[in-house]
């Protein structure tokens, strides 16, 4: 897996404060999308022990909510093995923060995945310019929806995060 950047303190990609992790790989190709240099899945850097432990790091912090994965799109077929895998690693070292993700994928797409299993909520969905609406919390246009990934999953039925 490759990324592109590491935020820290972000506010705008899930709830509370936050670390972002900018993965390679997209094949969406969302006209107006605020970040297409991520799009290649040979762009960026190699994900390695160094940026894993920087996000550690970040996650050690009693203020940090948790991780958000975006992109790029996490879920590109050639980066959903290292993303379940850290998933699952993040989720067993820090079980009390919460793990956010976008995709570009709907729900019924992904939903059978299994890195679903250590993502509590997703933001799924391509961007849509003609949707745009800068009023939207943790969305960039109206198609796109707020999952509560552990509730859908517990009740059946699609649940959307408030």
């Amino acid at each position: 897996m490759r990324y592109h950047n590491i935020t820290k303190d972000d506010m705008l990609n899930g709830d509370g404060l936050r670390a972002v992790l900018w993965v390679a790989g997209c094949t969406h190709g969302c006209k107006g999308c605020h970040n297409p240099i991520t799009w290649d899945i040979h762009g960026g850097i190699e994900f390695d022990d160094a940026a894993r432990e920087e996000i550690y790091e970040e996650m050690e912090k009693s203020y940090i909510s948790g991780l958000t994965f975006s992109g790029g799109d996490p879920l590109h077929p050639e980066n959903r093995k290292e993303i379940t895998a850290f998933a699952k690693e993040l989720k067993q070292k820090y079980p009390d923060k919460t793990l956010w993700m976008y995709t570009g994928f709907v729900w019924d797409e992904v939903d059978d995945l299994p890195v679903m299993q250590y993502i509590d909520v997703l933001v799924d969905g391509e961007y849509m310019e003609a949707l745009r609406d800068t009023q939207l919390h943790w969305k960039g246009s109206s198609n796109q929806r707020v999952i509560d990934v552990k509730e859908t999953r517990k009740t059946g039925h699609l649940v959307l995060w408030s």
